[in-house]
This record gives C-alpha cells, sequence and structure tokens, in this order.
C-alpha cells in the first residue's frame, strides 16, 4: 500500500528554482526554491507580469538582459519548442538594514512549452539556475575562504575563462540555432530532423504540425509518434537505405494512411517526400532531413480529371458510334428542315402577296356591290356582266383564303369537336361532290378523343382532301375516312423534329388513285405546284391544307406509292374540355341602322369604298387614315356606337391598342376587326384572340351588313340589361354630343399635312359646318378667288407662302373674312418681333372637337 504522490509538494520539493508562466506571461505558481531565490512571496506575484515583478536596473550599454528573456518566452509561445538562455542578468531586491538593495545575480535560464489537448501552448515552465558565483570576479576569494576539494586559485581563472567562452560559444550555437529555426520556417513544405537509428524526431518546422495533430512529438521515435507507420514495409525499407546505405530517396505521389488529428481517423494522403542523409564529414549518417509537401488534393483533382477523361472519351466514342447509326436519319432530319424552312419563306411571300391582293379584292367587291344598286334591275346585260365580276372576286377570294391558309395566317376560330360527328354530317356533301363511281367509306373508332380546331375550315380541308382523291382516281375508285386516337411518342418526334409527342386525334383520308412519285411527294405542299393539266388546278390545295394543319397546332404525314393509292395523315391535337355547342349562322335579310361607325383604315381606295357602303346602309360614318387620327375622333367628345378598324395599318399606334384605347374612352363601343391578313395582332398561336370580332376581307355587302347588325344589336342589349338611365359619374365623353353651331359656316381648311386635314375635316363636318380642304397658300389664294368663305383655318407652317403671311393678306382685304391659325407652338403664332395680328383666334395643337367649336365661335363673335 502506497500513498498518493502529491505533485505540488514535489513542485515545492524541488531544489532548483521554477516558476509557471500563463500566455500572457502572468505568474501562475511558484517553488518555494524559486521564491527564496529571488526574495518574493507568492501572494504578491500570482496574476502579475514577470516583467512587472522582477526589478530592472539600468545596466551597461548593450547589456540586453529584458529584451532577451521576453524574446525566448515569446520563441516558446510561437515554435511551441523548449528555449533556454546560458546567461542572463537579473537583479534581485534584498532586504536589509539599510533599506531594500538591488543584487545583481546571474541565471541560467531554460522554458518549457506546456501544451493543451488542441496541442497550442497553454503554460511556459522555466527552470532557473543561479550561476552569479562563477562569474563573480570574488570568486577567489570564494574558493580561498571555502576550499572546494580539487578547486585552486590556479585552477579558476582558467575556468572562468572557459566558462565565458562557453557562454559566448553558447550565445553564437543559440542564434545559429534561431537562424536554422528561422530557415525551417521559410521552407513551403513540411521539415523534420530525424535522428539516430530510432528515428527520434530532433526538430520539426511550423508546417508539420497540423500532419502530426499539433502534438508535441520532439523527442519522440517517429514509429511510437505514428504507430499507424508500424509495420509499413515501403516506409521502413525507405528510411534503412537512406540510414544505414547514406541514399537520397525521393517520393512523389506516394499513398500513406496517416491520422492528422490525434484522435481523428487515419487518412489517405499523397506526400510528396525527399529523405537526405545528413553525416559528419567522414562519419557515418547520423540523422534524416525530410522534406515534404502534401499533395493530396492535387492528385485527387488529377485522379478525377482522369476519370472524367476516361468518362469523356467514352462518351465521344458512344456518340461516334450512335452518330454513324444515324447518318441516313441526319441527312433525313436536314432534308425535312430544309423543306420546312423552305415552306415557312414562301409562306412569309404567300401571307404579304395575300394582303395586298385582299385590299385590292375588297375595293373591287364593293365598287361592283355598288354599281349592281345604282343599275338597278333594267340593265340586264350590264348586270350579267357584274355577276361575271363578282363570281371572279369570290374566287379570288377563295385562292387569297387558300394563300392565309398555307402561310398560317389565317385567323383561326376553334372549337371543341368530334371529329366523328364532324364526319359523319359531311357524308351526303362528299357523296355528291365524288360521284355515284367513287365508294366513300367512313371509319370512326370508339372513345374518340375531342380536338380543338375551326370545324369550318377543317370541312374545307377534307373537301379539298376528297376532290384531289376523286382527280386522283379519275372518278372511279374508294375513298377511305379513317377517325381514331393516336399518340406520337419521342422516338417519332425525334424522326420529325417539328412535332411535340403527346395525344392526337388521327383523320386519315386515303384513295385508290394514281399515286405519287416520291419527286412529287417532296414538293407537295408546295403553293402552286400542281399534276394536273392546266387550267383544272390552282395547286393550292394540299397547300392550303399544310397550312392549317401547321397553324392548329397539328402534324401531316404523306405516305403515297405509284399505281397503290395516296393515305394523307392528320394529326390534331387532343383537347381535355368537352365539346363546344354549334355555334349560330346569321341569317335573314340585311338590315341597316342610324348609330355611329368610326372606320379606320388607311388605304384610300379601300376607305372610300368601306364608308359608302356603310353609309348606304343608313349608318353615320366617321372616318380616319391611322389609328393616331381615330384617337383624336375618340377623344373629341363624338359618340361613337363602334369602332371599324383595319388590323394592319402604319404609324405609332397600333390597332389592338387603338381598341383598347377606345375601350377605356368609351366602355360600351363595340369594336370590329377587318383585315386580309392579320400577322400577330389579334391573332397568336394560330387562334383569335378571346373577344375580338373580326371580318376578314374580302367581304361582301351583305357580310357587312350582318356583322354590324350583329354587334350593334348586342350593344343594345347590354344596354338594355344594363337600364335606360346611368348615373352622372359614369358618363363618357361620348355620351356628351357637341352643341350644334348657331348657324352654318363655310370654312376654308389650309393644312399640308394630310392625316391632320382629313381628322379636321370630319371634326368640323360633325359640327355641321361646310369645309373646303386645300394643302398650300397658293391654293387657298384660288379658291378665295373662286368662292366666298367665313373662315379662314390655316396652318402657321405650309408649303410656299406661310400661314402667317397668308393670315396678314386676308386681313388686309378687310372683307370680313374670319382667321383662325393653327400653331404646333402653342399660343405663339407668330415669330418673335413681327407685329401682331388683330383679329385672328390662334388654336394651339393638338386640337380635338371642343377647341375647334370654341375657336370658330370666338372668330365669328370679333368685330
Amino acid at each position: 500500500m502506497s500513498d498518493t504522490l502529491d505533485t505540488q509538494k514535489l513542485f515545492d520539493a524541488a531544489p532548483s528554482p521554477l516558476m509557471v508562466l500563463d500566455r500572457e506571461l502572468k505568474y501562475v505558481t511558484a517553488n518555494q526554491a524559486y521564491l527564496e531565490a529571488t526574495s518574493l512571496r507568492l501572494d504578491e506575484v500570482i496574476g502579475r507580469s514577470v516583467f512587472e515583478v522582477l526589478p530592472q536596473q539600468v545596466h551597461a550599454p548593450g547589456d540586453d538582459s529584458s529584451r532577451r528573456l521576453r524574446e525566448s518566452l515569446e520563441r516558446v509561445l510561437t515554435q511551441r519548442m523548449p528555449d533556454m538562455i546560458p546567461m542572463l542578468a537579473q537583479p534581485i531586491s534584498r532586504t536589509t538594514e539599510k533599506g531594500p538593495v538591488l543584487e545583481e545575480r546571474f541565471w541560467t535560464c531554460s522554458h518549457k512549452p506546456l501544451l493543451d489537448s488542441s496541442g497550442n501552448v497553454a503554460f511556459i515552465l522555466q527552470h532557473a539556475v543561479d550561476v552569479t558565483d562563477l562569474r563573480s570576479a570574488d570568486a577567489a576569494k570564494w574558493v580561498q575562504a571555502e576550499p572546494r576539494e580539487g578547486l585552486s586559485p590556479d585552477l579558476l581563472a582558467p575556468l572562468l575563462a572557459r566558462m565565458g567562452k562557453l557562454q559566448e560559444t553558447n550565445k553564437s550555437l543559440d542564434d545559429e540555432r534561431r537562424y536554422l529555426r528561422q530557415l525551417l520556417e521559410v521552407f513551403p513544405g513540411v521539415v523534420g530532423v530525424l535522428r539516430g537509428p530510432d528515428y527520434i524526431f530532433e526538430m520539426v518546422n511550423e508546417n508539420y504540425l497540423p500532419f502530426l495533430g499539433f502534438r508535441d512529438v520532439v523527442g519522440m521515435p517517429l514509429f511510437k509518434a505514428r504507430p499507424e507507420l508500424v509495420g509499413n514495409k515501403a516506409i521502413e525499407d525507405m528510411l534503412a537505405r537512406v540510414f544505414y546505405q547514406g541514399e537520397s530517396v525521393s517520393m512523389r505521389n506516394f499513398k500513406v494512411a496517416l491520422r492528422t488529428k490525434v484522435d481523428g481517423p487515419i487518412e489517405d494522403l499523397f506526400i510528396n517526400f525527399d529523405y537526405r542523409p545528413v553525416r559528419v564529414p567522414g562519419g557515418p549518417v547520423q540523422a534524416i532531413l525530410v522534406y515534404g509537401q502534401d499533395v493530396t488534393e492535387k492528385a485527387l483533382a488529377e485522379a478525377k480529371v482522369l476519370h472524367y477523361q476516361e468518362h469523356l472519351e467514352e462518351l465521344v466514342r458512344e456518340r461516334t458510334r450512335a452518330l454513324e447509326e444515324s447518318e441516313a436519319e441526319r441527312r433525313r432530319t436536314e432534308a425535312q428542315l430544309r423543306q420546312s424552312q423552305k415552306m415557312e419563306a414562301v409562306g412569309k411571300l404567300t401571307g404579304g402577296v395575300a394582303h395586298d391582293f385582299n385590299n385590292l379584292l375588297q375595293v373591287i367587291a364593293g365598287n361592283l356591290q355598288l354599281l349592281q344598286r345604282d343599275l338597278g334591275d333594267g340593265n340586264e346585260r350590264a348586270m350579267a356582266r357584274l355577276q361575271t365580276a363578282a363570281r371572279a372576286v369570290d374566287r379570288g377570294a377563295k385562292l387569297a383564303s387558300q394563300l392565309l391558309s398555307f402561310a398560317r395566317r389565317q385567323p383561326l376560330q376553334p372549337l371543341v369537336v368530334n371529329l366523328s360527328r364532324l364526319v359523319r354530317g359531311m357524308d351526303e356533301l362528299l357523296r355528291r361532290t365524288l360521284g355515284e363511281d367513287v365508294q366513300l367509306e367512313t371509319s370512326t373508332s370508339g372513345g374518340l378523343w375531342n380536338t380543338a380546331i375551326d370545324p369550318n375550315q377543317l370541312e374545307n380541308v377534307i373537301l379539298n382532301l376528297a376532290i384531289n382523291a376523286r382527280d386522283a382516281m379519275e372518278n372511279n375508285g374508294r375513298l377511305t375516312i379513317e377517325v381514331s386516337n393516336a399518340v406520337l411518342d419521342d422516338h417519332y418526334c425525334r424522326l420529325h423534329p417539328e412535332v411535340l409527342p403527346g395525344q392526337y386525334v388521327l383523320l386519315a383520308v386515303s384513295d385508290t388513285g394514281s399515286g405519287m412519285t416520291p419527286e412529287v411527294m417532296e414538293r407537295a405542299f408546295e403553293p402552286f405546284f400542281t399534276t394536273k393539266p392546266e387550267g383544272r388546278g390552282t395547286g393550292l390545295g394540299l397547300s392550303m391544307v399544310y397550312g392549317f394543319v401547321k397553324q392548329s397546332g397539328g402534324h401531316i404525314k404523306l405516305y403515297s406509292e405509284v399505281g397503290h393509292g395516296t393515305t394523307i395523315k392528320l394529326y390534331l391535337p387532343r383537347a381535355m374540355e368537352a365539346e363546344t355547342a354549334d355555334a349560330q349562322v346569321i341569317t335573314g335579310p340585311i338590315e341597316g341602322g342610324t348609330e355611329t361607325i368610326l372606320v379606320v383604315e388607311d388605304d384610300a381606295e379601300v376607305r372610300t369604298t368601306v364608308v359608302e357602303m356603310v353609309s348606304e346602309l343608313g349608318y353615320r360614318v366617321l372616318k380616319a387614315v391611322d389609328a393616331q387620327s381615330a384617337l383624336v375622333v375618340l377623344q373629341s367628345g363624338v359618340p361613337i356606337d363602334m369602332l371599324f378598324t383595319d388590323v394592319v395599318m402604319p404609324g405609332p399606334v397600333r390597332s389592338p391598342e387603338l381598341a383598347k384605347q377606345a375601350k377605356t374612352l368609351i366602355p360600351d363601343i363595340e369594336v370590329l376587326f377587318t383585315s386580309g391578313y392579320t400577322e400577330n395582332a389579334i391573332v397568336h398561336g394560330g387562334r383569335l384572340d378571346p373577344g375580338v370580332q373580326l371580318l376578314s376581307k374580302p367581304y361582301s355587302r351583305e357580310e357587312l351588313a350582318r356583322k354590324l347588325r350583329q354587334l350593334l344589336d348586342n350593344r343594345q342589349q347590354r344596354l338594355a340589361v344594363r337600364g335606360p338611365h346611368r348615373p352622372e359619374a359614369t358618363s363618357t365623353p361620348s355620351e356628351r354630343a357637341p352643341e350644334p353651331a348657331s348657324r352654318r359656316l363655310r370654312v376654308l381648311l389650309v393644312e399640308d399635312d394630310e392625316d391632320v386635314r382629313s381628322s379636321a375635316c370630319e371634326l368640323m363636318d360633325l359640327l355641321g359646318h361646310e369645309v373646303l380642304a386645300v394643302t398650300s397658300a397658293e391654293e387657298a389664294k384660288g379658291a378665295m378667288a373662286a368662292s366666298n368663305f367665313d373662315v379662314l383655318f390655316t396652318d402657321v407652317t405650309l408649303p410656299g407662302v406661310s400661314g402667317v403671311d397668308l393670315a396678314r393678306e386676308v386681313a388686309g382685304k378687310k372683307n370680313g373674312m374670319k382667321i383662325i391659325l393653327a400653331s404646333g407652338h402653342g399660343n405663339v403664332a407668330l415669330p418673335r418681333g413681327e407685329q401682331p395680328l388683330e383679329g385672328v383666334v390662334v388654336l394651339p395643337k393638338p386640337y380635338a372637337l371642343p377647341q375647334i367649336q370654341q375657336a370658330l365661335e370666338q372668330a365669328v363673335t370679333l368685330p
């Protein structure tokens, strides 16, 4: 049985002075030997800095004891390595009868780091040895007073000399050691020294510490500090080669299993290491210099890059094989793309042609119908000719419609329909078209899906396909129409890049005709391409079918073989909604009305024809040449019941924006669009925008009359449901009609801008005045010479003679003619410095109906 060891008693019993400092160099504790040697008490030093406690005195120049002590302690803190000072001057305060006296003493001090669990320096242990007596000049007296065995005055002098030399040597060695330490720390990699056959760590640099878990391994054998290396034959063999055979060994990307944290896992590291033997010249190897670098991240990155490279090479090989296997498919896809691009280019061209063509047809058709009314029934020969011309217009309109269908610019009005019912509903029409010698068979599958399609256009498509099949069979054969559900998968869509995978309703039309050659099949959908004799076909039938299916979001596929007939398959996208009820067809007598309609059309001939047709129906007509001019009329406060506007017009304001602003200004207004080519203004995704009403050009007088009456009747029903009276707060400018003029004036309007001139004429006509419009001052003078006018209404800036000069000339005649100057500079109509005009009303631009009315009233009241 033994007593427990008391470490504090052991610490106090140590014969040499010992004390412990913390990281801030403050006393933590000290043993009795230290307190006796320094004449200090424990309670007066604990928690105080060593430099504050130990006495300081001014020494001779060059004495740097205090600095050396601080540097030694800081080296221990930063390097986690022991440090020693061979000779340090440090006075001690002694208490005598005369008071405190500083007694100079010399010490040999060693400082050892005490590390915490993280490997950082927690405390510093100082071991001090008092060597003052050995250094004192009275050492001889000391020897004589107390004789020492083996030490005589004759031996003391050489001993003291050797001690001084030893101190200088130690100082030099200490400086060299610090210099060597600094060199080791400069190295970017790991540096260590293993001494002796047990490979004991003698020195390591700062970069080595992370690999050692920040442990103090100095003085420890390698395999004790690194037990995970025990049994590593490769490491043992390399160390033996260096130490026993004196070889230098280099390793690159060497994989070794190490533990970088004391309690951490063993990790595989990749290291570049150099082992170099260290020997005394001419003697055996005494130590091994280890220099290395951790290249784990680099090695792993290189391995990953190599893996990716190999994977990429494999992908390239697979892709190359796939490309080789699909070369025929690629050529076929390229051919399809070229065909698609060609069809798209031709479509854009035909769409533009159709636009201008429809405008021309509208002028012709409108004037033919007006002429028919003028002729009456008296001239049968002339009426027959007019009817022949009207039939030609109808054929031209059908041709333009086919062009628009191919160009995918036909304004579709899709409904959710069941193709089985649609095909059965066409049975009688198809049988009459095909004739008695062509057999018609229809087949529809059960559970047929619905599709969203324009039923009228689809009926035209089926009829076109039936006529083409009849001609190919020379009026004798079998035509089969099949309707079923179909799914186009990803594989099919890869072969046909323009198709989206999904569910479709399939409409297949097959005949037993002569079939097509591959060359004919390639061009079958091109507009104006036909194999029929001249005069028997336009070549637009299949192109119309192609454009309609594409615009509807579907897919068309042609199968044909010479002598075996043709099959055309139309894939129409499935609709999830319920079938739409049939729309009511507008029939009945042609009726007009007395409402006010604003006609907006940029083509002068079309505008003139339309205005005359609408006026003959009894409506009050206002007209504008573009959307910007129409906005001026809408903002004027004139009551307007309907806006009838072309879709494609020049100018900054587009027709949809005009319709939107019209609804804002006059919420109850009806909007009817017309166009021969809609572009994307009111048609998106191949369909008319919701709520949009469109009358396609060219249209007949009957179609126009029925459409106008239908929309205006709908408006009247809405107003009737809402009630005859609305609150004053909800009134709009369209409900406040201008007051009639007190008398009808004859106005001479001088304006060179066509749009402004047309708009001003319309507004003054609404006020009940008679207007003659001219474009220059010279024309105005000619008009005034030929006729009398009440008011001269002239723009300031005119070509040739200005409006101001014209006004001066008219005012100088004093014939009672009133003058209104329209100025784009606001109320300032005359250039600066010119003599003002008396009796002239200045009307700032832009102006609307109220401003014109006010200017006219002001002008006629002037003396």
